[in-house]
């Protein structure tokens, strides 16, 4: 292969190699690992290249080039190996695809990065540059990884995906664990490694349809049967969802619950996308949702205008949170989002994030004392004191 460097690399095209390659990284103990794959025009993502690695090791395993692929699926089902990656969420939903199991256990450097001072979701590149000192060739982002052959430029790019991961990993783990947060992780690194975020329910698809909330409870229990058809007609045609039908149509399908030919074709979108033989599948649907007892129909809470001057409480909470992710190095939004400061503001603890774990521990309860006026918040020479009922301490800054 057009590559060469002090450390091994390997290009791997066939089941022989990929079980060699395998036994050569389970011994280290964990496995850095990244995909590259292609989705613009297909429903399920096309697996075109998997990156593995350890310290010495850094291989590019070929899945168009051989089917069997157990090999790895054995090694990442492997509990006593460890998988680090880097904002991992999609490579997940990919091997939930093709092993009908998640790998675990994992460890991602993006999650672990917010805990370490690093902004919120930090890419790839940033974080190489500022623990390895860095600076990688992106130009390949956008390549099309289903051609081949590869070129260097893009076998390069794809190695130094996995290349740097063993050493940001260690500098993340030992910052962490110096500063005792190894177990904030634990909740983040349950959800990325459970089958559960991954899997696709068709009767919840319509929350993502844009403005669905817009419609009555009636037409909304519509767009569920219909936005239901429409992710199996994508997965059935194997193309993205909004080639089948776009949300605005589906959203005027549920608002007119057409219940002939005519009548659906008369609706922007209709005609352009839907195929004519799938007209008779779509208003069954549609009737479907009809249908539906008053029992059955979705509900969504609608935000009720709040008693009181929630906006200010969360300003005075924010403000609040804004110190202590300074003091912690956190950014800002892993402390604590506007959205769970408002739940707080109106009385909402239950499964508030901010109720639970190190959040908790760390602001959470403060916020609490601050909407009970247990504490108020001040600025002294251009710094914000923080002030208990019975303190007259210096100012609480960094």
């Amino acid at each position: 292969m057009p590559y060469s460097r002090e450390d091994i690399c390997v290009y791997v095209s066939d089941t022989e190699a990929l079980q060699s390659l395998v036994d050569m990284i389970r011994p280290a103990g964990f496995v850095t690992i990244d995909t590259e794959f292609m989705r613009e025009r297909t429903y399920w993502p096309k697996l075109c290249l998997i990156q593995v690695g350890t310290d010495d090791v850094h291989a590019i395993i070929d899945p168009l080039a051989f089917d069997d692929l157990s090999p790895l699926w054995d090694l990442l089902s492997d509990p006593a190996v460890l998988k680090v990656m880097h904002a991992g969420s999609q490579d997940m939903e990919i091997f939930y695809q093709v092993m009908d199991t998640v790998p675990a256990p994992t460890f991602d450097t993006q999650i672990a990065a917010t805990l370490a001072g690093f902004p919120q979701q930090v890419g790839y590149g940033a974080i190489v540059q500022e623990i390895a000192g860095v600076t990688l060739d992106k130009s390949d982002t956008f390549t099309d990884w289903a051609k081949r052959p590869l070129s260097s430029t893009q076998i390069e790019y794809a190695l130094n995906d996995v290349r740097y991961l063993p050493q940001v990993y260690r500098k993340l783990r030992d910052d962490l664990a110096r500063q005792g947060r190894q177990g904030w992780l634990e909740p983040d690194f349950a959800r990325l490694t459970s089958p559960e975020t991954y899997e696709v329910v068709p009767e919840n698809q319509y929350k993502r349809v844009k403005r669905y909330k817009s419609l009555n409870r009636r037409q909304m229990g519509v767009l569920q049967k219909v936005a239901a058809w429409r992710e199996f007609e994508a997965q059935r045609r194997d193309i993205p969802r909004k080639w089948v039908l776009g949300d605005e149509s589906l959203i005027e399908v549920a608002r007119r619950s057409p219940d002939t030919s005519e009548k659906l074709r008369v609706i922007r979108g209709v005609t352009d996308k839907l195929q004519k033989s799938a007209y008779g599948r779509l208003i069954e649907a549609v009737q479907t949702g009809l249908a539906m007892s008053d029992d059955e129909l979705p509900f969504v809470e609608r935000k009720h205008r709040p008693v009181g001057d929630i906006d200010g409480a969360v300003d005075l909470m924010s403000a609040l949170v804004r110190l202590r992710a300074h003091q912690q190095g956190i950014a800002v939004p892993l402390l604590a989002s506007r959205s769970n400061m408002e739940r707080l503001a109106r009385g909402d603890r239950e499964d508030n994030p901010l109720m639970e774990g190190w959040r908790k521990s760390l602001i959470g309860d403060e916020l609490l004392l601050l909407l009970a006026g247990k504490i108020s918040l001040s600025a002294r020479d251009g710094l914000l004191v923080v002030t208990t009922e019975s303190d007259d301490s210096e100012p609480n800054v960094p």
